[in-house]
């Protein structure tokens, strides 16, 4: 069925079978330089899901941003034949030049939904997302990496009860699939609150560029548009069965040294199994770091030097193939 309506974003309509790119006036620095949310807005000609895509949202986690990018330059998103786009390689810019989760506040983004006009500037990005934004929104994917030096084997989470995201989770198709509670204020919740299925990618750790992270975030996204119908791809998409995580648990430090780790995200474990070493700088201590838990590793530390109580492992347990 062709479109005949406008898709209007901030007072720019894009018509059917258009491509415009827009730009959001967030606020203004001290310096009085702008802040603004770019985004992509692709139409195909026939009717179909409006479906956001959106890196940045914490400024250091830049392998979503990547994602997005290349899939810009390389033209994936102008094989739409029906349905919309829109596509937001960088919501936070303030942290994105300052290398920096945060805002100048030290307020997170995605702590600050759904925001308001007046407040912060995490507040203003979040309210002008959900104002001019999510009003058009059917579906959404949010793109993350791990924080902190932490790496995050590529997984897509989903919140518990929401049926659709489920669906969705699946047809994206990465090797870890977790059902995980929202957190009040995040993106995921304000999906939630108004019914748009929302999957979370999360790949990668921060302030460095993953290809295998980018690589899976773009054939998933990839998978979706051609379940929708939206974009038809010639090559195989195909995939195996994700490994649907319904519970995880952290393993953490015993004592403060060096990190050694022999295994890491992406390995399955066994309740018991030694899968790295903490270690005092004199070559006086060694002591094992133990799986708690029959399961998978999901995410790892990479930093070298830890401190007592510090998150080594995130694994993942209770789990089935779907």
């Amino acid at each position: 069925m062709t479109v005949e309506n406008n898709l209007t974003v901030d007072g720019n309509d894009i018509l059917p079978g258009e491509y415009k790119q827009v730009k959001l006036l967030v606020g203004r620095l001290p310096s009085d330089t702008q802040i603004s949310i770019l985004c992509h807005v692709y139409r195909g000609k026939e009717e179909g899901p409006v479906i956001l895509l959106q890196g940045g949202v914490h400024g250091d986690e830049i392998n979503g941003i990547e994602t997005l990018r290349r899939m810009v330059e390389n033209g994936t998103f102008e094989q739409i034949k029906k349905g919309t786009i829109i596509a937001i390689p960088l919501l936070n810019v303030f942290g994105f030049i300052n290398f920096s989760r945060e805002v100048p506040d030290g307020k997170d983004v995605n702590r600050s939904f759904p925001g308001s006009s007046k407040g912060s500037l995490a507040s203003r990005i979040a309210s002008t997302l959900t104002r001019k934004i999510m009003p058009h929104v059917q579906y959404a994917i949010d793109l993350h990496t791990g924080g902190a030096s932490r790496y995050n084997y590529p997984q897509v989470r989903f919140s518990k009860g929401v049926d659709k995201s489920f669906e969705l989770a699946k047809v994206f198709g990465s090797k870890y699939v977790i059902s995980k509670g929202t957190i009040a204020r995040s993106f995921r919740k304000i999906c939630k609150d108004r019914n748009i299925p929302v999957i979370v990618y999360e790949a990668g750790e921060s302030i460095r560029l993953n290809g295998f992270a980018i690589s899976c975030a773009i054939t998933g996204i990839r998978r979706i548009l051609h379940h929708f119908e939206m974009v038809e791809f010639k090559e195989d998409i195909e995939k195996e069965k994700s490994i649907f995580i319904k519970r995880t648990t952290w393993v953490r430090a015993s004592f403060s040294g060096l990190f050694l780790w022999t295994k890491s995200s992406g390995q399955s474990v066994l309740k018991g199994e030694s899968i790295g070493y903490l270690k005092d700088p004199f070559g006086n201590k060694s002591v094992k770091v133990i799986a708690n838990k029959d399961g998978h590793i999901i995410g790892h530390n990479n930093d070298s030097v830890v401190n007592q109580g510090d998150a080594l492992f995130h694994i993942g347990y209770d789990t089935e193939f779907v």
